[in-house]
């Protein structure tokens, strides 16, 4: 929760949104280490792939979380972040961009189980060019890619085309993450808002 004593301000929003970010990835990070396979990864290639998909499944966490509320994001249970905030934070070409991912989730009446195998795939869906073992993360997507495909025929046998259509949605979110980090490089280097060593270093990543 943001400090009530503070003034609202676009500092104040984009300070909060940096501080979550920065907890999320940490647990993030050890969500991935329980993906089935990934553990079997070498840690460079860990490293490169949670480097390479890092902002796509923090933004697809914030969609999911913002399935039930109309026009506004959920960031945390306690930071709703509607388009007058948004706007005054700087924000508001992000904050569309990824209402229109959570307008597709809505359509598709998106699960919990479909969520947490996209967010997998999202994940090991890397551009990264520093992979050192192609095969052993084509491997695991693969098998990734194979048990959405198994729940879809599982739970939907009536929509064979199901899994491909949500698959279809991760362009979208790889657009809506570089629009993402492109800005909060433009905030690092403006200097007014204070970032975590995590976020930063993941950051410069990316940049």
């Amino acid at each position: 929760m943001p400090d009530p004593t503070v003034p609202e301000s676009d500092i104040k929003a984009l300070t909060t949104l940096c501080d979550l970010a920065d907890r999320e990835l940490v647990v993030n990070i050890g969500w991935a280490k329980h993906i089935p396979g990934f553990p079997s990864l070498s840690l460079a290639d860990q490293m490169s792939v949670l480097q390479s998909g890092w902002m796509e499944i923090l933004l697809l966490r914030v969609a999911f979380r913002s399935l039930g509320v109309p026009e506004r994001l959920v960031f945390a249970e306690d930071y709703v972040l509607d388009e007058e905030t948004a706007r005054l934070a700087g924000l508001l070409d992000l904050n569309n961009a990824l209402l229109q991912l959570v307008k597709k989730y809505k359509s598709l009446e998106l699960h919990r189980d479909e969520f947490l195998l996209l967010k997998a795939i999202a994940l090991v869906n890397s551009d990264s060019m520093q992979i050192e073992d192609g095969e052993a993360l084509q491997r695991l997507q693969d098998v990734l890619h194979g048990a959405l495909q198994d729940l879809e025929a599982a739970r939907h046998p009536e929509d064979p085309r199901r899994a491909g259509r949500l698959i279809m949605t991760l362009p979208l979110l790889r657009a809506t993450a570089a629009r993402a980090v492109q800005l909060f490089c433009c905030i690092r280097q403006d200097g007014r808002v204070p970032m975590h060593k995590l976020f930063l270093e993941l950051l410069e990543a990316k940049a």
